[in-house]
């Protein structure tokens, strides 16, 4: 819950710096001074980029939490196996036992998303972000199947 909350926070504040940034872009197009003007559309710019990877950041998180509900609902989450040291930290040969397991899981079933899920949130719990980010795309793509939208609904085409 604190991470939904800081993420709200944190996309308004974005949002709010957004709205300043294409005010003053704007200004600065209005001047009609070539430099002003090219700062003005590199601001403008600079302000769709941020809006479309936050958007992609929310949609990201959005998805991988239903996948999460769903899995849920089947009993299927993974659950927390792992050994911690009395202060906290996760124990180095626990993990590799875990991401193992999972790994091994993901090669028997390559197609099934529960398993690249599973295997996405291994890579979390070792703290390597970038593969825990590609194996839940890859449980997303597998969940949503070839020919379907977002929500996994059948697209139209």
């Amino acid at each position: 819950m604190i991470a939904k909350i800081t993420y709200f926070g944190v996309s308004i504040c974005l949002l709010l710096g957004f709205l300043v940034i294409v005010v003053i872009g704007g200004q600065l197009m209005a001047t009609g001074n070539g430099l002003a003007i090219g700062m003005g559309v590199a601001a403008e710019v600079l302000v769709v980029l941020g809006a479309w990877f936050l958007w992609k950041t929310y949609r990201f998180g959005r998805r991988s939490a239903a996948l999460a509900r769903a899995l849920e609902a089947e009993g299927g989450l993974p659950v927390d196996e792992l050994k911690r040291s009395a202060g906290g930290r996760i124990d180095r040969n626990s993990a590799d036992a875990v991401f193992a397991r999972r790994q091994a899981e993901t090669e028997r079933t390559p197609e099934d998303w529960r398993a690249w899920f599973r295997l996405a949130v291994a890579y979390a719990d070792a703290r390597d972000t970038p593969r825990a980010r590609k194996a839940m795309q890859h449980a997303i793509k597998l969940h949503d199947g070839p020919g379907r939208g977002a929500r996994g609904a059948p697209t139209a085409g």
